[in-house]
């Protein structure tokens, strides 16, 4: 977060500091979609050997770490095509509050979609690609405003949520060729994400703000003065 934790805490934004964020973000978003891209080279050219090697296959204990590899795969050419966009799109605004963020949220929503078709998916079927974290950079993208209390992360939500809805139809049964369990998976861990990686640090500075003017900035001792009260009653 690019936030002044100064008297008014989160009213006030570094510009310097939020052009910073959204200069990494946007390197660190490109260089995983050329990543993505290089790797595709490879896969065609190795006749989609990479795909059906690198992606998740449902009940396969020994094909467990490819639920971090499977998003970084395509089947083809068409399907990366379809996937850059939004992966750039939302996996930038889900960056430009924070790489470090960025990335942890990553892990988590990779680990959640390839976990949603490792446990449910057709045992017969090979699943990859990108799709399952996109839906959940949108999930997170939708409510980190809330949790953050930000007002302009909440109106980008909610842009976001506007204009691309529809795409929850495919996070659904019944889409044929789509791993609906990959993108619900990648959805649920968007939104778990919004949660875990919550900005605290406004909560913290607000809670300081927030200290009595009488009391000097410090906060007060309840007990002791309880006990002072009691001993006044005394007379004492």
């Amino acid at each position: 977060m690019a936030t002044d934790h100064g008297a008014r805490a989160g009213s006030s934004i570094d510009p310097v500091r939020m052009i910073e964020e959204a200069r990494r973000a946007f390197f660190t978003v490109f260089g995983f979609l050329c990543a993505v891209w290089v790797l595709q080279v490879v896969n065609w050219l190795d006749d989609s050997r990479l795909f059906v090697d690198g992606g998740i296959r449902p009940h396969d204990v020994s094909a467990l770490p490819n639920l971090l590899s499977a998003p970084f795969l395509h089947l083809n050419w068409a399907h990366l095509e379809g996937n850059s966009g939004p992966l750039f799109v939302f996996g930038f605004l889900a960056a430009y509050r924070g790489v470090k963020k960025f990335l942890g949220l990553t892990l988590l929503v990779a680990l959640t979609s390839g976990a949603a078709v490792w446990c449910f998916a057709d045992v017969r079927s090979v699943t990859a690609g990108a799709s399952g974290v996109v839906f959940g950079y949108f999930g997170y993208v939708v409510l980190r405003g809330l949790f953050d209390r930000n007002l302009i992360d909440s109106l980008i939500g909610l842009v976001m949520f506007a204009s691309f809805a529809y795409l929850l139809t495919t996070a659904l049964p019944g889409t044929p060729g789509i791993s609906w369990l990959g993108h619900l998976g990648g959805l649920l861990g968007g939104l778990a994400g919004a949660w875990i990686f919550r900005d605290r640090s406004t909560r913290r500075a607000a809670a300081a703000t927030a200290v009595p003017a009488q009391t000097g900035g410090a906060l007060p001792d309840s007990s002791r003065a309880a006990l002072h009260k009691e001993l006044d009653d005394l007379g004492l």
